[in-house]
C-alpha cells in the first residue's frame, strides 16, 4: 500500500527547556526531545521555556518564551523539483537557521507573522513579536 506522506514526520524536536506543547489544535502533547512534528503542528512554549526543533531538510527553528509558530506547509523532494517551507509566527521569537529548501530555492521559504510576511532569502534570521 502506497505511504500517506502527510503521515511521515516532516522534523523533530531536539531541544525542551522548560514547558514546551507540541501539536494541532485541541491535540497538543507535551514537547520531548524526539517528538514529532507534522504538517500543520504548532509549537507552543510557556514561560520561561524555549523549543528547538529540526526539520527533514535541515533546516533548525529554535522558539524563546512565550512563543506560538505553525509549520503550515513543507514539500521536501529535490528530485521532484517540490521545496516549499510555510511557517506561521503567531507570538514571541523565532530563531530560524535555513536548511536544504533555501540553498536549493531560495524563494520557497515563507515565514508569516501578524504585521506581514516575511520572505526568507538569508540563512539565518530572527523574528521577535511585540506584545501587542
Amino acid at each position: 500500500s502506497p505511504v500517506d506522506a502527510s503521515a511521515e514526520p516532516i522534523g523533530h524536536v531536539k531541544t525542551v527547556v522548560g514547558d514546551a506543547w507540541v501539536g494541532g489544535p485541541g491535540a497538543e502533547s507535551i514537547a520531548q526531545v524526539g517528538t514529532p512534528i507534522h504538517v500543520g503542528a504548532i509549537l507552543r512554549t510557556g514561560p520561561g521555556a524555549t523549543l528547538g526543533a529540526t526539520l527533514r531538510d535541515e533546516t533548525v527553528i529554535s522558539i524563546g518564551p512565550d512563543s506560538e509558530v505553525s509549520v503550515d506547509e513543507f514539500l521536501f523532494d529535490p528530485s521532484a523539483g517540490e521545496l516549499k517551507l510555510g511557517a506561521n509566527m503567531v507570538r514571541g521569537t523565532l530563531n530560524f537557521i535555513s536548511g536544504w529548501i533555501a540553498r536549493l530555492k531560495p524563494d520557497a521559504q515563507t515565514v508569516k507573522t501578524p504585521t506581514g510576511m516575511i520572505g526568507v532569502r538569508g540563512t539565518h534570521f530572527l523574528v521577535k513579536i511585540a506584545d501587542q
